[in-house]
């Protein structure tokens, strides 16, 4: 089967992975609820855009049998409208692939839901939280979709850059943990030159 950090990532970009998936996670980590997840206070949306690497993914359907996951990007461009156009950038099957979303603006700066939600059955909700983010070097960003009545969270550490000093790891680390993941479900992403590095 897939590992499920591709399936995640399949889930979540395209939507329309759900059969396979489900039998191999039967026991999820419950998520947290999103008032154990800090927001970044003063959220500036127009500072946070630009192109960000993903230095390390930790969630509830990740395993440490993803550990060749090859690094990606995803670009968030703020709209006229302050939602972001998303775009991830991967390589697959020696070919770049490219995934676009809307992320629209909640009521709370910081946090976003996908816009046209109805567009990637089965998913029945979708919350992007920006926990914290300096801007200019690192982000840790909160995910929770709800696929079939499941619950599916998960932290990226985004960097700037494809490294980030240790201690910003470490403290991704201890965040994950303190939302009930273990070190088995963190993934630090392979860095690759190929396709993320194009735009």
């Amino acid at each position: 089967t897939m590992p499920h950090g591709l399936l995640w990532l399949g889930l979540t970009l395209l939507g329309a992975l759900q059969t396979q998936a489900q039998d191999s996670t039967p026991n999820l980590i419950p998520a947290p609820p999103l008032s154990k997840v800090p927001l970044q206070p003063n959220f500036q949306d127009d500072q946070f855009q630009g192109k960000w690497y993903v230095v390390g993914l930790a969630g509830n359907a990740f395993s440490k049998e993803d550990k060749d996951f090859k690094m990606y990007t995803t670009n968030y461009e703020l709209k006229e409208d302050r939602s972001y156009n998303v775009t991830s950038t991967l390589l697959r099957n020696q070919r770049c692939d490219y995934f676009v979303r809307t992320f629209v603006q909640t009521s709370q700066p910081g946090q976003f839901s996908l816009g046209n939600i109805k567009a990637y059955p089965p998913l029945q909700s979708y919350t992007v939280r920006v926990v914290d983010t300096d801007y200019n070097q690192f982000a840790t960003v909160f995910f929770k979709k709800v696929s079939q009545n499941k619950e599916y969270f998960k932290i990226t550490l985004y960097g700037r850059t494809k490294e980030l000093p240790p201690e910003l790891k470490e403290n991704f680390i201890r965040f994950v943990k303190s939302l009930g993941l273990s070190d088995d479900n963190i993934v630090f992403p392979v860095p690759i030159d190929k396709c993320i590095d194009d735009q």
